[in-house]
């Protein structure tokens, strides 16, 4: 059977389940688009911006386990979903990217929204592809969504020539892909594993390190049987939140540039370290040479080897699957014949519960000024612990990180390698779209909130009713924080004049706005919010402006060198 490749591309899309697609249409495009009219099984999300498809892509992707799909035009179409597509690179998170493409024989010729988009992209995904021939479309398809998904996740882009969508050519769609340059490894080495338990085994001062590898390889499960089983305390980076519970005792807090007293020290002055499915990175352990001063032994646990020993060297690596990883340790464990220091333990724990009692992340409760860390906090009690909560950019999201105490891997949806501003608003839409029944909040701030804010049209069309919590501090606050302290005072373009009214700006849009001013007025009026169903709401809250996020490790200083107060 011949089919146009257009139709080609939708057919491969449903092969693969894919319910939802954002993207925004173009010249190069159209014929996609109206296969995609054709048909009612991949439902079509039309974002007021192609940065916002993809971030909506990835929220969709980091809230599901599902690999996100966008579509775009080509030119600008491509060059402005490039922010979105550096977004999932840097945080390994499993997207396609169709992009259309000027006809062939224009290639190389200027033509008009001609971009080389495999060029722009080269750097931030995890593959690409131009496709030339309407026969190579399913193979390249199956390829995309295999790589996307497999080993380390990330954004693979599909470029597509608008001749070559409109060429017919017969369609299969292969049942399985294999790829002689790409076979990722998924089993950890047995002996690596075996290795690492006699280590943790005689180990004083035990640490377990996680990052997002374990949210994004669903082996949340494995590592809290794991935690319990070796009695250790747990951190987790900020893309690693929610992968241990954070109420349990044994988890002391996020770690790294604002994570908590207990939790740097305990990373700092440990004698083993076990690090799963984290990467070592600047804002975590701040400057590599103070890290390894005292020095400790270092167990890696990532799916990626080249993560491994890139920052910091390590001891034993084992390169696998986070998950089947876990799960080998937790049955070495059962056999029963490891046995861990209990009274080395129980005096690291001592310590550590000296470290707690800094009560290091402690505000100003009785303001007559509203303080951020106090909405996080009535947001955590009213949802219950149980929204969906994206972030921007900023001290706002540090606060969220803080004060939300996230349970449930995929409830925490942030950009933390790449540092999106404007990530937040189309991430939760992508997040509400996979979880229609959930309850989804954006916790924002008045500069990082108007990079895409043109996407509350968007959640007119479609009806999404999300929860927007906006910081209001009239700053560019991480800016101003950082201008405080290591710049004079000077706060050089970054207090945000000419604010719009944002009550009056959701109500454009058809939403409801509320204003909140008063400490006394929060808690009413998230609940009020929430008790919404089915309308969106923007919060916006005039909080302290002078308010700044601690514990704070300055750029590269180590991680006992905190600003506390």
């Amino acid at each position: 059977m011949q089919l146009m490749g257009a139709e080609i591309v939708i057919r491969c899309l449903q092969e693969e389940g894919v319910e939802h697609v954002f993207g925004y249409p173009g010249g190069a495009v159209l014929h996609i688009y109206d296969e995609l009219f054709k048909q009612n099984k991949v439902k079509h999300v039309l974002t007021r911006h192609e940065q916002g498809a993809v971030h909506a892509a990835d929220g969709y992707a980091r809230s599901s386990g599902k690999v996100g799909v966008a579509l775009v035009t080509s030119g600008p179409g491509v060059t402005n979903a490039v922010t979105g597509i550096a977004t999932a690179y840097t945080d390994s998170i499993p997207l396609v990217i169709i992009t259309g493409q000027v006809p062939t024989h224009a290639i190389g010729e200027d033509a008009f929204q001609e971009c080389d988009t495999v060029g722009i992209t080269r750097p931030c995904v995890k593959h690409n592809f131009l496709v030339r021939n309407a026969e190579d479309i399913a193979a390249t398809m199956k390829k995309a969504f295999y790589i996307a998904a497999t080993g380390r996740p990330g954004p693979v882009v599909v470029d597509i020539p608008k001749d070559v969508t409109a060429n017919k050519t017969e369609y299969a769609y292969p049942a399985t892909v294999s790829m002689r340059s790409y076979s990722p490894v998924t089993k950890g080495h047995p002996g690596q594993i075996k290795k690492a338990i006699q280590l943790l085994a005689a180990a004083q001062r035990p640490m377990i390190y996680t990052g997002g590898g374990v949210i994004l390889g669903d082996a949340a499960p494995e590592l809290t049987e794991l935690v319990k089983k070796l009695g250790f305390p747990c951190t987790n980076t900020l893309m690693g939140l929610g992968g241990y519970p954070a109420t349990d005792k044994q988890f002391v807090g996020m770690l790294g540039m604002h994570g908590t007293y207990e939790a740097n020290l305990a990373m700092q002055n440990c004698d083993v370290l076990f690090a799963i499915g984290a990467r070592f990175d600047d804002r975590v352990i701040g400057n590599p040479k103070h890290f390894f001063d005292p020095k400790r032994t270092i167990i890696h646990v990532d799916v990626d080897p080249s993560s491994i020993s890139k920052r910091v060297k390590v001891d034993v690596p084992i390169v696998g699957n986070v998950c089947d990883v876990l799960k080998e340790f937790n049955k070495q464990l059962d056999a029963g014949k490891t046995h861990m220091d209990a009274a080395a333990l129980k005096s690291w724990w001592a310590q550590i519960e000296d470290w707690r009692g800094r009560d290091c992340l402690k505000y100003d409760r009785a303001s007559a000024i509203i303080k951020p860390q106090f909405v996080v906090q009535k947001l955590y009690e009213i949802t219950k612990g149980d929204a969906i909560v994206t972030s921007d950019v900023g001290q706002h999201q540090m606060w969220a990180a803080q004060f939300y105490k996230f349970v449930k891997p995929r409830r925490w949806i942030n950009s933390g390698g790449l540092g999106t501003m404007g990530f937040g608003l189309p991430a939760a839409m992508g997040a509400q779209m996979a979880n229609p029944k959930a309850t989804v909040a954006c916790v924002t701030g008045e500069a990082s909130i108007q990079m895409c804010i043109q996407e509350l049209s968007t959640c007119r069309q479609y009806k999404l009713p999300i929860k927007l919590v906006n910081l209001n501090n009239r700053y560019m606050g991480m800016v101003r924080q950082w201008q405080e302290f290591f710049h004079g005072n000077r706060y050089a373009e970054s207090y945000m004049d000419a604010l719009p009214d944002f009550v009056k700006l959701a109500e454009a849009y058809g939403h409801v706005g509320m204003r909140v001013d008063k400490p006394a007025d929060v808690e009413g009026a998230l609940k009020e919010a929430f008790s919404r169903k089915k309308d969106l709401v923007f919060i916006d809250f005039i909080t302290d402006q002078t308010e700044n996020v601690y514990p704070m490790v300055p750029g590269g200083k180590g991680l006992s060198e905190m600003i506390l107060v």
